[in-house]
């Protein structure tokens, strides 16, 4: 089967993009997913050059797993994905802010966001349950 290919004004247009993100030593950058109804943090995750073209090829969410050492799409598994709404990058280059709407929960503790524990005093309290 071939592969369709993109027009070469489309594929400038990526790599101006993909050159403006200051990616680590590692090759990733910070990606931080927030609701774009509520405002909510869900979930932060790293992206390395591959997930960003994913991400922006297809209108969904792709990470790259420190852990797993691969790509995967948000929800892959679980049907939890993420649509992208709107991305941002921030001043310094350095970390990308994705506007997203969530479908089910952000964590993988099934709770919507990854951020459930506050500070409170001197202890960490669990301020959300998981989704049941």
């Amino acid at each position: 089967m071939e592969r369709k290919r993109k027009p070469i004004s489309r594929l400038r247009g990526l790599m101006s993009l993909l050159e403006s993100i200051t990616f680590n030593k590692a090759g990733l950058v910070p990606a931080i997913a927030q609701d774009a109804e509520s405002g909510r943090v869900l979930m932060m995750a790293w992206m390395n050059e591959e997930a960003v073209e994913q991400t922006l090829a297809t209108g969904f969410a792709h990470y790259y797993s420190r852990s797993r050492q691969k790509q995967w799409k948000k929800g892959e598994s679980s049907g939890h994905v993420q649509q992208v709404v709107e991305i941002y990058l921030d001043c310094d280059g350095d970390t990308l802010l994705l506007k997203i709407k969530q479908t089910g929960p952000a964590c993988h503790t099934n709770r919507e966001s990854c951020f459930y524990q506050q500070q409170q005093d001197e202890k960490w309290v669990n301020i959300e349950e998981p989704i049941k």
